[in-house]
């Protein structure tokens, strides 16, 4: 009778265990539900220095070593002109490097002791950009869809944008950026009233978070990728709403 209590009892530990390191794996692999061909890879050293400063809770940077990484794909989508690059050149810190004529960024976050790189995809919004539609999309997990405040025509294009991406990717989470707040700040009260209604009205029509910034000023900018990440790995994060006029809107 001993021995078989003392078995039950080694059994109840091991399970114990698996459902601890499970809850662990699904933390970091989470995202991967309802997403389709998201694929891991081991970042070589010729990509990235031996080690990568990423922000810690208490706001210091950590030293995060180079090893296996949770990779991570988001595409940009926009006009051309409308501060697409210096969006995501305030974001990741450096210029972007291009490949078959879209700009590629990496930036590497360590979340929860997992540590997960973005690869950032920008669609140049020139007579080119419906052949790189694809490839930006193709198994990305976020779409930025980017306008310039202080250019309402920016906001139409939105649609067609938004149109020819879901063609390619039908689960990523849909982020509407309006960029150039600081400009946007210097129109008439109830300009900016009416751009900021009708930037509700498209984002509620995709569906997708609507969120005011500027490169220049650091306006939203690092509070975006966060909510996506927060999104995506369904960590607890706190966003608040804010409709002001003259303030940068927040509207989910």
């Amino acid at each position: 009778m001993f021995k078989l209590n003392k078995k039950r009892k080694i059994i109840c530990r091991v399970a114990v265990l698996q459902k601890y390191v499970k809850s662990f794996w699904n933390q970091i692999v989470g995202c991967c539900i309802g997403y389709k061909s998201i694929k891991y890879r081991k970042l070589s050293h010729h990509h990235h220095s031996s080690s990568i400063a990423t922000p810690s809770p208490s706001g210091r940077a950590v030293s995060a070593p180079l090893e296996d990484l949770v990779a991570l794909k988001i595409c940009v989508l926009g006009d051309n002109q409308i501060g697409k690059t210096s969006f995501l050149t305030k974001y990741v810190g450096k210029e972007s490097t291009s490949t078959t004529g879209l700009n590629q960024m990496d930036k590497i976050l360590c979340v929860k002791g997992a540590r997960i790189s973005y690869t950032i995809w920008e669609v140049q919004g020139d007579v080119s950009a419906s052949t790189q539609i694809s490839t930006a999309c193709k198994d990305s997990v976020a779409m930025l869809f980017m306008f310039d405040l202080t250019s309402r025509c920016t906001l139409k294009s939105v649609i067609s944008w938004y149109q020819q991406a879901r063609q390619w990717n039908q689960t990523a989470i849909p982020v509407l950026i309006g960029t150039k707040f600081d400009d946007f700040v210097q129109l008439p009260l109830d300009v900016q009233w009416t751009i900021a209604n009708q930037a509700r009205a498209y984002a509620k029509a995709l569906n997708a978070t609507l969120f005011f910034s500027s490169a220049t000023y650091n306006i939203n900018v690092n509070k975006i990728f966060k909510f996506i990440t927060a999104k995506l790995f369904n960590l607890p994060w706190t966003m608040e709403r804010n409709l002001t006029i003259g303030e940068p809107i927040i509207d989910f």
